[in-house]
C-alpha cells in the first residue's frame, strides 16, 4: 500500500503544477477576458432594455397621438355635419319662404281672376237682364206683326 500512496503522492505532486497553471490561467482570463466580456453583454442588456422601454415610450406617444388625431377628425367632422345641417335648414327655410311667398302671389291672383270673372259675370248678367226686356219686346212686336203665312195653321192664343 506504501507504494500505492507514494504513486498517488507523486501523482498529486505533478498535478500541483497543472492546477496552479490552470487557476493562474483562469484568474489571468477572468480578468483580462471575462470581466469586459460581462461589462459588453451587461452594458448590452441595458442597452437593450432601454431601447425596449424608449420603444415603448414612444409606442405610446404614438399611440396617443393617433387618439388625438382621431378625436380632432371626428370633432371636425362633427363641425362639418353641424355647419351642413345649418346650411340644409337655412336653404330649407329659404326654401319655404319661397313657396308660401309664390303661394301667396298665385292665391292673389287666382282671387283676382275670380274678382274679374266674378265682375264679368254681373256685367254679363245686368246685360242680359236689360237685353232681355228688349228681346221679349222685340219678339212680341215681331210676332204680333208679322202676318201668318199663307197655308200654315193659326195657332189661337190660349
Amino acid at each position: 500500500m506504501s507504494a500505492l500512496v507514494h504513486q498517488l503522492g507523486e501523482l498529486f505532486l505533478r498535478a500541483v503544477p497543472v492546477a496552479v497553471i490552470v487557476l493562474l490561467f483562469y484568474i489571468i482570463m477572468r480578468s483580462i477576458f471575462f470581466r469586459p466580456l460581462l461589462k459588453v453583454m451587461a452594458e448590452r442588456d441595458a442597452r437593450t432594455i432601454g431601447a425596449q422601454k424608449a420603444a415603448e415610450a414612444a409606442q405610446a406617444a404614438a399611440a396617443e397621438k393617433v387618439r388625438q388625431y382621431e378625436e380632432a377628425l371626428r370633432q371636425a367632422r362633427a363641425k362639418v355635419y353641424a355647419e351642413q345641417e345649418a346650411d340644409r335648414r337655412k336653404l330649407m327655410e329659404e326654401r319655404a319662404a319661397m313657396l308660401k311667398d309664390a303661394r301667396s302671389k298665385a292665391d292673389a291672383e287666382v282671387n283676382a281672376a275670380k274678382e274679374r270673372v266674378a265682375a264679368e259675370f254681373a256685367s254679363a248678367r245686368k246685360e242680359i237682364e236689360t237685353l232681355a226686356g228688349q228681346l221679349a219686346a222685340e219678339i212680341a212686336r215681331r210676332v204680333l206683326q208679322a202676318p201668318p203665312a199663307p197655308g200654315t195653321p193659326t195657332r189661337e192664343a190660349r
